[in-house]
């Protein structure tokens, strides 16, 4: 670093007891210099902590640092980030990037692969397919669910557990997010048979160790077209399905597989780069950037095809 020049500093808040050690060595391997975790941050806490960040530094200062958001709940990460942006002015203002648990750049990541894969193999993309996502309550899932929705797919919500618990969630995201996204019944076997057996996509982001989909379910579904797994620890979310395959056509069927190993390196391509865009260039009146889950989207797909 030159001599005078004033070190890079990302400010770390999330609401848990803890700062994720994934993004602390992101962010080191990304580039800055500094990182300065706040942990048990409320919504309420994001103004006075973005002021004190860009107030404390002068105009050249302030150049150097940005604000990382993390934490597990989607929605809180979202109204922390549009706190923390309403918190700054020109020429006092950061970068702001929301990634809590790595929710929204593992949901980038994946919805992008199936939007290749759908390409490739069907030249296809997203716009009316039928979408159906396992394990829809967690912040991946319901990620997923939401960009699919905004790029045009029939996205269903699959409840596992009741009905019941998941329709509020979905009704929520849906009036905040502006897309329309059905909740669908499949607390049985034969319910989620029924789902499967009309899915052209299929999304599991249940829990890691859990097996959502067997082989012989996947058999039957003969509309299905590809189908992704998050999961990376035995048993898998989707038998049949390793978490190397990338494209793979699953034995018996006319589905493409796509595991966690592959959706796992476009995620760290992704967020790497995310955080690279908020050290400081040498453009001298560069514009702020507020990144989630649709720019994340968007630099995933952008990868994707760079690397075709």
């Amino acid at each position: 670093m030159a001599k005078g020049k004033k070190v890079s500093i990302l400010h770390l808040f999330t609401a848990a007891k803890n700062v994720s050690p994934f993004d602390v060595n992101m962010a080191y391997d990304a580039g800055f210099d500094k990182l300065m975790p706040y942990t048990n941050v409320t919504a309420t806490e994001v103004t006075g902590l973005t002021q004190d960040a860009i107030f404390s530094r002068g105009m050249s200062g302030v150049r150097r640092e940005a604000i990382f958001i993390g934490g597990r709940d989607i929605d809180l990460a979202m109204e922390m980030l549009e706190a923390s942006k309403k918190a700054m002015f020109p020429p006092f203002s950061c970068s702001v990037f929301a990634d809590p648990s790595g929710a929204f750049t593992t949901a980038a990541a994946m919805i992008a692969k199936v939007e290749a894969q759908l390409k490739i193999s069907f030249g296809e993309d997203l716009s009316g397919k039928l979408v159906s996502i396992f394990g829809c309550t967690g912040p991946v899932g319901s990620c997923v669910g939401i960009i699919a929705a905004k790029y045009g797919a029939k996205v269903q919500m699959v409840a596992h557990s009741t009905v019941v618990a998941v329709e509020p969630k979905v009704a929520t995201w849906n009036a905040k997010y502006q897309v329309n996204m059905q909740v669908v019944d499949g607390t049985t076997e034969d319910k989620k048979q029924a789902i499967l057996s009309d899915a052209e996509i299929v999304i599991a982001s249940a829990a890691a160790g859990i097996q959502v989909i067997s082989r012989a379910q996947l058999s039957q579904a003969k509309k299905l077209k590809i189908v992704a797994d998050v999961n990376a620890v035995a048993p898998l979310g989707v038998e049949g399905v390793e978490a190397s395959d990338d494209g793979v056509l699953v034995e018996s069927t006319g589905t493409y597989g796509i595991g966690a190993f592959a959706i796992g390196q476009l995620k760290y391509m992704t967020q790497h780069q995310l955080l690279k865009q908020m050290l400081p260039s040498d453009e001298p009146f560069e514009n702020p950037k507020y990144l989630e889950f649709i720019a994340a989207f968007k630099l995933a797909r952008e990868i994707l095809k760079s690397r075709s």
